[in-house]
Parts: structure tokens; C-alpha cells; sequence
């Protein structure tokens, strides 16, 4: 148990202004605030009057408690005879509590004991035994003052709490006004804000309303477009197959013989009209894609034999010198729902373009499964296609302008890539591509493996 720095003990009226003078003092020279000191002394001299009139009095003990931080100040105010926290309080539950720290009544060896107590602040000075045995011995050597200099001591406490609370009144007052004044701003603000979000809104709204305009005029020219490349790609496969077939009719042996000129003229017009067919024929498949007219044919596909076609058909494409088609057989069971003839042009379309573009190394076709999705990769050796045109390429009719087709594999007409993206999503999947100048192109399909409806 700590030692006491101070005991008093209190008889009559009188001492309840010294008790409260004396633990202003202990408090002060312990290192709390003012304003703590005036806490801890008017919650004492309250449980010391309440103490009074129940029994006539009681014991006071000051106490340093803690040895290190945070230490407190703590008071024990002991009744001679055990008392009821009802005697204490009159039914109020200790508002005295409040000013404190901790407040706690107890009951032990028939006396009752109310015990209260305060932290030191921070900047207080540690209370070492050498500092507590000079503290008691100034508190010894110093006498309490009358209840005259309490009370106009407590005089001057309350004027300085009351020029506090006039101060804070002050301060309160002048926050308010800036407050309102703060209010008046907001809702003018606010006013101003709401005006302008519904200026804002008004032609947002009328922004919208142009833009379903705009969407449906260009809905119509796209469907004005898709007509108008049906049929003139309908209207031309006619005349052009016939081009076709009388400039083979002028060539074929049986006929009248031609001049080597000649003969080169018309297989100059055999060629130009068989570009034209080409042209025409993309067209209409274009158009068909884009009107909605295709309608896939769902069945289960087997790569491998989608894989041995493509290899036979395209293998004499690939006849030039330092270069070479690589087809690489999936491993089976290369089972895919899709549409047999679609997927075919599209895989077609991308060894056609690796073949055109290519003029050493190889074209490889290759398939793998991958988490329920088939990936078909058709990679080259050619001249690679620039990062910041990778989406073009898919737009119809652009050529990438560097990109020189190898001599012999004919020119094309920027719309293939549209068509087989087309395609592919009508299966279902994606085409990407990715690609550096003068690292070669890989473009990769991925499909479900059950696709369809």
C-alpha cells in the first residue's frame, strides 16, 4: 500500500472548506491543471458534506498511486460506520462522479469507503519515493487557510468559470452567425446547382433524343448499304462469269487460233474478270453476313478432318522456295459443334492471307483446348502488322499500306478479315490478332465447344 501524503479528518462544517483547500493544494503540487485541481476538489468536498450530515464525519487520505506513467491521484474518504450508497447520494447515482477520474464505494472491516481518483497529466513530474517524502513534508509544514480565503478563493474560481463560459458564449454566438451565414451560401449554392443540373439534364435529354436520331439514320444507311451490295453483287456475278467464260472459249485450242498477243489479252481479261469474281463474290457473302442471312448449320465438326481438307487444298499455294504449310494435326477426339462450311471459310480466309503476305518461312495451323473453348491459331513468317493497326485491319475495304503481297499470290480487297470476324462471331467466338512488322501475324479463333442454340 502507498503511503499517504496528507491525512485529515473532518468533524464539522468548518473542515469541509479545508478539506477542499488542502486537496486543491496536494493537487497542485502533484502537477494537475487548474481546472483538474478544481474538479477533484469540489467532488471531495462534495462526498466530504454528504459524509458529515449522514454520520458526523470522516477520515481523508491523499495518495500518489502508480510508480510509472500514467500516475493518479487518488483520495479515500473512509465513514466510521458502514453507510449505503443511498446516504451518499440521496437516490442520485454519485454526480460527483462526473469530475472524476474513477469513483467507487466499497465496504470492508464495517466502515465504508469512498475512494476517487484522477490521472496526472503527461508533463507532471514522476513521482519518485525522494519527491513524495519532500511533498509530504511541505504539505506537513504548511497550514490551511481560513474559510474565509476558501471562499473567496471559490469566488474567484466562479468568476473565472463564468468569464470562461461568457467567453465560449461569445465564441458559440459569432460561430452560429458564420454558420448561418455558411447556410445562406450553401443554399444559394445549391440553388445555383440545381438550376444548372437542370439546364444540364434538359440537354443531355436533347442529346439523346439527337443521338437515337442519328443512330437510326445510320441504321438505315447501313441497311441501304447491305442492299445495295447484295444486288449489285448479285446483278454482276452474271455478266462477269460470262466474261469468264467466252475469254476461256477464245483461249481453248479447239478455236480459231490466236496471236500470241491476242492470247495474252484475253488471259489478261480471263484474270482481270476472275479478280472481279472474287470481288464480287466477297461482296455478296458480305452483304449476307451483315443482313443477318446466315444462318449456321449446327452439327458436330471434326477438326481433323476440317484440318486434312484445308491441308490438301491450300498446299499448292505453297510451292515457292523457302517456305513451307504446316498443319498441324489436333489431337483427337477434335470434336466441335459448329457450322462445318463456315468454319472452314474462315480458317481458308486466314491461310490464304498468311500464304499472300509470306514469302519465306512457314504458315502453321494449330489447334488446342483450352477450359471448354477450342483456340485455332493460324501463325506466319510475313511482314507483320503494326500494334496501332490491329483493328483496322478488320474494317472493310482498309489494306494495310506497307504490306506488299509475295509475287503470285494475287492482290486482295480488304474484305476478307471483316467477313471471317463476321463469321466467327455468328459461331459464337472471337477473332484477335497479334502482331509485330517483320515478326510475322498470328490471328486466333476461339469457339465454344458446344456451340449453337
Amino acid at each position: 500500500m502507498p503511503r499517504s501524503l496528507l491525512t485529515m479528518t473532518i468533524r464539522q462544517a468548518h473542515d469541509i472548506f479545508v478539506v477542499r483547500q488542502r486537496g486543491r493544494e496536494v493537487a497542485a503540487a502533484l502537477g494537475l491543471e487548474e481546472q483538474d485541481q478544481i474538479r477533484i476538489a469540489t467532488a471531495l468536498s462534495e462526498v466530504a458534506r454528504q459524509m458529515l450530515a449522514a454520520v458526523g464525519g470522516a477520515e481523508v487520505s491523499f495518495q500518489a498511486v502508480g510508480r510509472h506513467a500514467p500516475q493518479s491521484l487518488q483520495v479515500d474518504v473512509v465513514s466510521p460506520v458502514p453507510l449505503t450508497q443511498a446516504d451518499l447520494t440521496r437516490g442520485d447515482p454519485l454526480p460527483v462522479g462526473r469530475l472524476v477520474d474513477t469513483l467507487s464505494v466499497s465496504h470492508a472491516d464495517a466502515v465504508t469507503v469512498v475512494t476517487m481518483s484522477r490521472r496526472l497529466p503527461p508533463s507532471a513530474a514522476r513521482l519518485t519515493p525522494e519527491r513524495l517524502d519532500a511533498l509530504r513534508a511541505e504539505l506537513a509544514a504548511t497550514s490551511p487557510g481560513s474559510p474565509l480565503d476558501e471562499l473567496a478563493a471559490q469566488n474567484q474560481q466562479l468568476i473565472a468559470a463564468l468569464d470562461e463560459v461568457r467567453s465560449q458564449r461569445d465564441e458559440l454566438a459569432r460561430l452560429n452567425a458564420e454558420l448561418q451565414e455558411t447556410n445562406r451560401g450553401v443554399l444559394a449554392l445549391y440553388g445555383q446547382l440545381s438550376e444548372e443540373l437542370e439546364e444540364t439534364n434538359r440537354g443531355v435529354v436533347a442529346l439523346y433524343a439527337e443521338l437515337d436520331e442519328k443512330s437510326a439514320q445510320l441504321r438505315g444507311a447501313n441497311e441501304a448499304k447491305t442492299r445495295f451490295l447484295a444486288n449489285a453483287s448479285h446483278e454482276l456475278r452474271a455478266p462477269v462469269t460470262a466474261i469468264i467464260g467466252l475469254a476461256r472459249l477464245l483461249a481453248d485450242a479447239s478455236s480459231d487460233p490466236l496471236t500470241a498477243e491476242q492470247l495474252r489479252q484475253v488471259e489478261l481479261i480471263r484474270g482481270s474478270a476472275t479478280d472481279l469474281l472474287g470481288l464480287v463474290n466477297d461482296l455478296l457473302d458480305l452483304a449476307k453476313a451483315e443482313s443477318g442471312r446466315i444462318e449456321p448449320s449446327w452439327e458436330d465438326v471434326d477438326l481433323c478432318a476440317v484440318f486434312g481438307q484445308l491441308r490438301g487444298t491450300l498446299r499448292a499455294l505453297a510451292s515457292r522456295p523457302q517456305f513451307e504449310l504446316v498443319v498441324e494435326e489436333p489431337e483427337p477426339p477434335a470434336l466441335i459443334r459448329s457450322d462445318e462450311v463456315l468454319l472452314s471459310r474462315v480458317l481458308r480466309n486466314l491461310l490464304h492471307n498468311g500464304l499472300k503476305f509470306t514469302e519465306r518461312g512457314e504458315v502453321r495451323m494449330r489447334a488446342r483446348l483450352d477450359d471448354g473453348r477450342w483456340e485455332l491459331s493460324v501463325s506466319d513468317t510475313g511482314v507483320g502488322i503494326p500494334p496501332e493497326l490491329h483493328e483496322r485491319i478488320f474494317e472493310e475495304f482498309y489494306q494495310v499500306p506497307s504490306a506488299t503481297p509475295v509475287p503470285g499470290a494475287g492482290t486482295g480487297t480488304g474484305l476478307g478479315l471483316p467477313y471471317a470476324r463476321r463469321l466467327v462471331t455468328l459461331l459464337g467466338g472471337s477473332l484477335t490478332v497479334s502482331s509485330e512488322p517483320g515478326r510475322g501475324s498470328t490471328f486466333t479463333v476461339r469457339l465454344p465447344v458446344r456451340g449453337g442454340p
